[in-house]
């Protein structure tokens, strides 16, 4: 956090609050994943970074049972009694946080009031995670306002938790666990069924990861994410007719394709099929990345956008046109989409050289395609979630 910022936040803070007493400033980073797409709830592994932009927090005790909320970003203010912490439709945003210190209370755990000002420079419904930056943010500050104690993957337990239970996003943990655990220069193997993890150097000599926002909005996002998730479901039920499995990840490629004929439903069986073998490229991109092979990295994104736009169907236009244009930049390494699909982001990667060609080529031929103007952002490999 730079001078201006906290300054920026400290002014605000003030003007909503009033002054006086100590105020506390925490980050969380949003999340780009690399490759691993739609897995985190299939039991599979996953491969994303924090990055360097996020969301901050500002925050005070109160001498009473109120916690009060405000954004710079929004001109919503919501203040609620932590005896009675509901979901408020009307409430927007403040239902993440709201639902964190839900989570913290039915773990008999005692607070007290505060007033928190949060301010976040991920763009909004582009697929990095701000909700999740929210969440874990709020976890972290509430276990260092309170002492809790509590150690860090408990508290990306309880962000997930929060969004699962409270909001009533049904998502799978790698958010959570991204922005809570990043480490600088490193992207981070998750096992989604055990929560192991390995920390990989990001060993991107001349080359950048660019993140393209698409600004189509994730419309369908939500509603398509559950149905995957019911879709990939009876793929698992009718694959235990003969075999026995909790997730599909637990098969590998021979297994599924001497039993897939178990699963009637092409469409069901589609989804399986990106599953595992979205799984298993994963595995063979982390095995590059630490070779130092950024092509073999770049054919295996490629080939796990294409299944997401033929077999997993949540791409669509906005996000196929601007990995298509991606494409045709000679400096590209490989281009994919990141998150949940429907609008929302893409993540390439790109020789230094072509950066600047990169942005200003792709920026403007996919706004003639779309109509939709693009935004770009040369991304940093952020730390995690922290006091400032």
């Amino acid at each position: 956090m730079n001078s201006s910022m906290k300054i920026s936040m400290k002014a605000s803070f003030e003007s909503i609050y009033g002054e006086g007493g100590e105020i506390r400033y925490y980050f969380a980073p949003g999340r780009v994943n690399l490759i691993g797409e739609h897995i985190d709830y299939n039991g599979g592994f996953v491969f994303p970074c924090a990055l360097g932009f996020g969301t901050y927090a500002a925050v005070r005790l109160r001498d009473d049972d109120k916690v009060s909320f405000a954004t710079m970003n929004f001109d919503t203010r919501v203040t609620v009694d932590l005896d009675h912490i509901l979901y408020k439709e009307e409430d927007s945003w403040t239902n993440y946080p709201k639902g964190v210190i839900k989570t913290f209370l039915d773990l008999g755990i005692s607070l007290k009031g505060f007033e928190v000002l949060y301010y976040g420079n991920i763009p909004n419904g582009a697929g990095l995670s701000s909700s999740a930056s929210l969440e874990v943010l709020t976890a972290v500050m509430i276990n260092d306002l309170f002492e809790c104690d509590l150690d860090r993957v408990d508290l990306v337990k309880m962000s997930q938790k929060a969004e699962n239970d409270f909001v009533g996003v049904n998502c799978g943990i790698m958010d959570q666990f991204a922005v809570g655990m990043g480490k600088a220069n490193h992207a981070i193997l998750l096992d989604c069924n055990t929560l192991k993890y390995e920390y990989v150097p990001l060993k991107l000599e001349g080359v950048k990861i660019i993140i393209s926002n698409t600004n189509m909005r994730r419309g369908l996002a939500d509603s398509k994410y559950n149905e995957r998730r019911r879709e990939c479901d009876k793929a698992v039920a009718d694959l235990n007719k003969d075999l026995d499995i909790r997730y599909l990840c637990d098969l590998d490629g021979e297994t599924f394709e001497n039993n897939k004929h178990l699963i009637e439903d092409q469409v069901v069986r589609n989804r399986a099929e990106h599953a595992v073998y979205e799984n298993l490229r994963t595995l063979e991109a982390k095995e590059a990345l630490e070779k130092g092979d950024l092509s073999r990295f770049g054919v295996l994104m490629n080939k796990s956008h294409d299944s997401l736009r033929d077999l997993y169907e949540v791409t669509g236009d906005a996000l196929d046109t601007m990995v298509n244009e991606a494409r045709k930049i000679d400096g590209t390494i490989g281009s994919r989409m990141t998150g949940a699909g429907f609008g929302g982001c893409t993540v390439s990667l790109v020789k230094e050289e072509a950066v600047e060609q990169f942005i200003e080529k792709v920026g403007k031929d996919y706004e003639t395609l779309t109509g939709l103007t693009p935004a770009f952002y040369v991304a940093g490999v952020g730390q995690g979630a922290s006091r400032i």
